[in-house]
């Protein structure tokens, strides 16, 4: 299944407190149990001012629909070609 890259602008994200990272946390799973196990967060990387959020989805129209649903930026998906790390170089 496809793998996303969600970028999400949300001035301030950096300095979101513990409990409303958990809030936010919270309303996506919901949102995720709701549309069923077609469509996976995996995990987030918080910036100051943003949200890089990597979903596994069948399609872009499922992580548009995610952040809808949820009330959530989606301001890029970008799907992954292929994934690289350092062992990559060993070729």
């Amino acid at each position: 299944m496809p793998k996303y890259v969600i970028e999400r602008e949300l001035p301030g994200a950096g300095k979101l407190s513990a409990q409303e990272l958990s809030a936010i946390s919270q309303k996506s799973c919901g949102v995720l149990r709701e549309m069923g196990p077609q469509i996976q967060w995996v995990h987030s990387y918080v910036t100051p001012d943003k949200l890089y959020c990597v979903y596994i989805a069948p399609d872009v129209e499922a992580v548009r629909e995610h952040a809808r649903r949820g009330g959530f930026p989606a301001d890029r998906i970008e799907q992954v070609a292929t994934i690289i790390d350092p062992t990559t170089a060993e070729g």
